[in-house]
């Protein structure tokens, strides 16, 4: 028994406050875990962003549909994938219009225009296209059936954006 009791009187080391490897332990698992609600932080707030850009393109989108929903027919009935720029009446005012025009690729060479609110742009990006319906299948009679597209385009981390509406406007008889 004597034995057993020197070993329990035995005081081999202190066991009050913290150690280096308690400390670095809970620096690194701290670190890890601020580096996490960072990043999530950064996720949320990069996704927010880019909803709000899309949201403010998409306005812009349907704020210029509604614009030619707004015109009359006779308006856009001589404009076709040719034409290049209109002046157009819209709501009393007269407003020319820059029409786009791809190529075969698919790609836009004329007709993107900066939107401008307070004479500041905006980098927001806006083209036009206008198709017959003619255009589209030979066989229709022209100027009956307009395909109004529109291309709000705008950079996002590096990238180009795009949102696209369209309508189509008839003419009525």
């Amino acid at each position: 028994m004597i034995l057993g009791r020197n070993v329990l009187d035995m005081n081999i080391k202190s066991e009050k406050g913290f150690t280096g490897v308690d400390i670095a332990i809970s620096v690194v698992v701290l670190f890890i875990f601020v580096s996490l609600i960072a990043m999530l932080s950064y996720n949320i707030n990069s996704s927010s962003k880019e909803i709000e850009y899309k949201s403010e393109a998409t306005y812009i989108a349907i704020d210029e549909i509604e614009k030619f929903k707004n015109i009359a027919f006779e308006e856009i009935e001589d404009v076709n994938k040719d034409t290049e720029s209109k002046n157009i009446t819209i709501n009393g005012e007269t407003t020319q219009i820059t029409f786009g025009k791809k190529d075969v690729n698919g790609n836009i060479i004329q007709g993107q225009q900066a939107i401008v609110e307070n004479g500041n742009e905006t980098g927001f990006y806006k083209t036009i296209f206008v198709e017959d319906y003619q255009d589209i299948n030979s066989e229709k009679i022209p100027n009956l059936v307009k395909k109004i597209t529109v291309q709000i385009s705008y950079m996002f981390k590096g990238k180009e954006q795009k949102v696209e509406l369209y309508t189509i406007l008839s003419k009525e008889s």
